[in-house]
């Protein structure tokens, strides 16, 4: 499956951004979607995760409470709807595709080009 992540850009804080993972080439609904993302000089890390179904979710610390992972299978397509951003969130966001558990980080195996999200006044 190819993926391709977009909807980045610069917000000021306090904002909100929606990205959007799309993907084709394979079945898509039957991997689960993780975002992930990298800062400037930090490894990559997780952020949200969503089974094949949509029906599990989960967050890493920093994303709970501002941000929700949600799928359209018949789209192809997984969103990250990221609100109250802060600078911090400032990276590059990926998306990736598994077909093991969605919590099983080393199993992401599919992963698109990513889209950079700025947040700055």
């Amino acid at each position: 499956v190819q993926l391709q992540a977009s909807g980045g850009g610069l917000v000021q804080p306090g904002g909100s951004l929606r990205l959007s993972c799309t993907g084709s080439g394979g079945t898509f609904s039957s991997y689960g979607i993780g975002w992930f993302r990298q800062a400037p000089g930090k490894e990559r890390e997780v952020v949200a995760v969503i089974s094949w179904s949509g029906g599990t979710t989960d967050y890493a610390d920093a994303a709970k409470l501002r941000f929700t992972i949600t799928r359209d299978n018949a789209k192809n397509t997984v969103y990250l709807q990221m609100n109250k951003l802060k600078p911090e969130d400032t990276a590059v966001y990926y998306c990736a595709a598994t077909s093991f558990s969605i919590n099983y980080i080393q199993g992401y195996n599919y992963w698109g080009p990513g889209t950079l999200v700025t947040v700055s006044s």
